[in-house]
């Protein structure tokens, strides 16, 4: 009998999930149902010929894209201001959403809804793919009866974030490249060039070079320890990934890459620039500081000023300004406080905040584009020295051939 599984909720809403024998998906169902289990996915167990599709139904399952979900809250945007019930509009979405994983989960989201849920709650299922940031501006929008313009500002929101990300790919992508080929060349290098080039001056009984004998030993040790370089980097990255996933490591490895030379400025003034954006924008939107500060905390993507803002949180809480938690944070430049300050005394926060965001995004734009400028310089130095040693490495036995060949 073929075997299923399955992933679904509980009688108190708990995800679950296991396997079970039927006949087919709908007996599945039907057994589920008994146990008093909403199945939100059923889905056949393939035989081990079936190992590919196996890979490929794994590699499909994964959350939505930046694009996805821009597109997602524009066109409930335009769904809930034409008046389209959420229901309707959600059921709708989800069967022509291009990412599997939000149709699963908007599907997922009306069922809960006509459980008697509200949106807010059946989104939040779903931190894969609906942030904490995300799913506070939907509770803001549901408790102001402006839900449409909660959904037109997350989607300008996500717009700007793809924006800058695209903008860090661009600048980097020709420094990537020029690292990337010299690697495969050194790989030919060492793995090919060298042994032919050794093998002939070992024939000759030639005194090789001193930059000449380090090549040929870095060559040789590539060639028959070179596994154990590999298997120390895997065990190495494989030890680091498990460390970053731990809160400690998380945290001090966001505060190292905010320390970067060259593109740690930029990493810290696009989380600066992010969190003064999604500030504004919750402070519009009604939301009080505190939470607001809480849950942009868990929505700047890095630990280590995450930490610095539940510390604002904290600090206001207990009756401080705004003004004097982001002094005592030292992340903001004294332009930024004072504009901070200004926009407090004067109850324009939430503008001068969005100035602050300008401000940020404008210079990440300037040192963006100064990035390659500073880069190529360092690429031009590592790319002499490497050929200079391959230079003096080849060429030095080769101007002491004709010596040689002149005792044989």
């Amino acid at each position: 009998m073929p075997r299923f599984h399955y992933e679904g909720r509980d009688a108190q809403g708990s995800r679950v999930q296991g396997n079970l024998e039927a006949s087919h998906p709908g007996a599945a169902a039907q057994l589920l149902s008994q146990r008093r289990i909403v199945p939100l996915r059923i889905a056949e167990i393939a035989s081990g010929g079936d190992l590919l599709e196996q890979i490929n139904s794994w590699l499909s399952h994964k959350p939505p894209t930046t694009e996805d979900l821009i597109l997602f809250c524009r066109q409930m945007y335009a769904l809930t201001k034409a008046g389209v019930p959420i229901v309707r509009a959600l059921t709708t979405l989800a069967g022509s959403s291009r990412s599997s994983t939000l149709r699963e989960h908007l599907g997922d989201a009306v069922r809960q809804l006509q459980s008697g849920q509200d949106l807010t709650q059946a989104l939040g299922q779903h931190p894969d793919s609906f942030s904490a940031l995300f799913v506070n501006m939907i509770r803001v929008g549901e408790n102001t009866g402006r839900l449409e313009e909660s959904f037109i500002e997350l989607s300008r929101h996500l717009d700007r974030e793809r924006d800058t990300r695209k903008r860090i790919q661009q600048a980097t992508r020709y420094p990537t490249f020029v690292i990337m080929a010299l690697i495969v060349a050194l790989g030919i290098i060492n793995f090919f060039v060298i042994p032919a080039f050794a093998g002939v001056f070992a024939k000759l009984h030639a005194q090789l070079p001193l930059p000449t004998r380090i090549l040929v030993a870095s060559s040789h040790f590539m060639i028959h320890d070179g596994w154990l370089v590999a298997l120390t980097s895997v065990g190495g990255f494989i030890l680091f990934r498990r460390h970053i996933q731990t809160p400690l490591g998380r945290y001090q490895w966001d505060r190292f890459k905010l320390h970067l030379p060259l593109v740690g400025s930029i990493f810290e003034r696009i989380m600066l620039s992010r969190f003064a954006r999604s500030f504004a924008m919750m402070m519009r939107s009604g939301i009080p500081v505190i939470q607001a500060l809480q849950v942009i905390s868990r929505a700047v993507d890095n630990d280590y000023i995450g930490a610095a803002i539940r510390g604002m949180a904290d600090q206001i809480e207990r009756g401080d300004t705004i003004t004097r938690t982001a002094t005592a944070t030292g992340m903001f430049s004294p332009l930024v406080l004072q504009m901070l300050m200004v926009g407090e005394e004067s109850g324009t926060l939430e503008d001068m905040l969005t100035e602050v965001s300008k401000f940020y995004d404008e210079e990440v734009d300037y040192d963006l584009k100064q990035l390659t400028d500073r880069i190529e310089p360092l690429l031009l130095l590592g790319v002499g020295a490497i050929v200079l040693i391959l230079a003096l490495g080849v060429f030095l036995p080769l101007w002491n051939l004709s010596s040689v060949m002149l005792h044989h």
